[in-house]
């Protein structure tokens, strides 16, 4: 399987103009676009681009409020609790991270738990945002529920993913984001558009709860828990803070499957920003974190292996180099938004 290269403004231009042309508005489509192609530039390409074969169906269907800013229900010091209005996942998620970044300035601590929301996105994008302000950020979010709980075989969680990025000195900052499942459903999804029938062993559970390595039995079965009983923790951990915590009409796997029909979804977010400067001046703490990275990669490699790595190196290789070089599309993915593109009335740059 093949695969086009574009440059990430032009990548990112066509992703625009396919939202706005499926109805979204400009700001929004633009922000949403932005989102997308920074996954892709750090590698992540279950949350690049990928999506917006899941997102122009339902945007086109009329289930987002595509016009809300989202509002605050109540606010102290330090914490806020703010209701999406069913508004494009993105925005609402800048309008939150930029409130628990107004909070932490003020106070050292800011926490936004957000509901009636939708997909956001690559979280990285939004915790980047807070290591930018020197700020240590975490989000987190529930969405589709793909996952049986440990034992089980019914969807009742999402891959509730975790993220953490930290500012750091000289090195690139340190920046975790992980799903609480072996791999998010979006690499599935991935071997799907590649037409890949065999998935690695231990990615997937069949209907009957039983690892599969079938592309076709994972998408009718379950994601593998992250560590079996450890991720299923992790995850109901996601959702107290996310969907318990707002209030959200949602919890778990309650209001059914999107992948059954389109419709609201109501996922629900906690953005978590830490003002280093509360604690350290921010250039010792960034000496602090550079000593901390440099002792981990001071390790003798294991065998078979050229070095160790930290969180979020892989990720700034990859987009050091796809800057550099495009970024790349597979070609099962691309015929997709060709398909859409000509269907919409949008060029294709290539």
């Amino acid at each position: 399987m093949g695969s086009v290269r574009l440059a990430a403004p032009e990548l990112e231009e066509f992703s625009r103009a396919l939202l706005a042309a499926a109805g979204m508005p400009e700001d929004r489509a633009l922000l949403v676009a932005r989102s997308l192609v920074a996954a892709n530039l750090r590698g992540v390409d279950s949350h690049g681009v990928q999506l917006l074969a899941h997102y122009l169906p339902h945007l086109e269907a009329g289930f987002l409020n595509l016009s809300t800013d989202g509002h605050v229900v109540s606010e102290t010091a330090t914490t806020m609790l703010y209701d999406g209005d069913n508004g494009v996942g993105q925005w609402i998620a800048s309008m939150a991270t930029g409130h628990a970044i107004r909070l932490a300035a003020g106070a050292g601590l800011g926490m936004v738990t957000v509901r009636n929301s939708n997909h956001i996105g690559m979280l990285a994008f939004w915790s980047q945002r807070m290591v930018e302000r020197g700020q240590i950020g975490l989000v987190f979010t529930n969405a589709t529920p793909l996952v049986a709980p440990w034992q089980g075989r019914e969807r009742k969680l999402s891959t509730n993913p975790i993220c953490m990025a930290v500012p750091g000195g000289e090195r690139p900052a340190w920046l975790l984001d992980m799903a609480t499942t072996t791999v998010a459903m979006g690499k599935i999804m991935k071997a799907v558009h590649n037409g890949r029938e065999e998935l690695p062993h231990g990615w997937a559970l069949d209907g009957r709860g039983q690892p599969t390595t079938s592309t076709q039995e994972a998408l009718q079965g379950f994601l593998m828990p992250l560590g079996g009983y450890k991720g299923y923790g992790l995850a109901m951990m996601v959702e107290i803070l996310c969907s318990v915590l707002s209030g959200s009409g949602r919890v778990g796997g309650e209001v059914g499957d999107p992948r059954q029909g389109l419709g609201p979804v109501g996922y629900s977010q906690c953005f978590l920003a830490i003002d280093v400067s509360r604690f350290l001046p921010v250039a010792e703490f960034g000496r602090r974190m550079d000593h901390l990275i440099g002792m981990m990669k001071s390790a003798a490699p294991a065998e078979g292996c050229d070095e160790v790595l930290v969180a979020g190196e892989p990720e700034w290789r990859a987009e050091q180099e796809r800057r550099r070089g495009g970024v790349p599309v597979d070609d099962g993915l691309w015929s997709k938004l060709a398909a859409e593109a000509a269907r919409l009335g949008v060029a294709v740059p290539c």
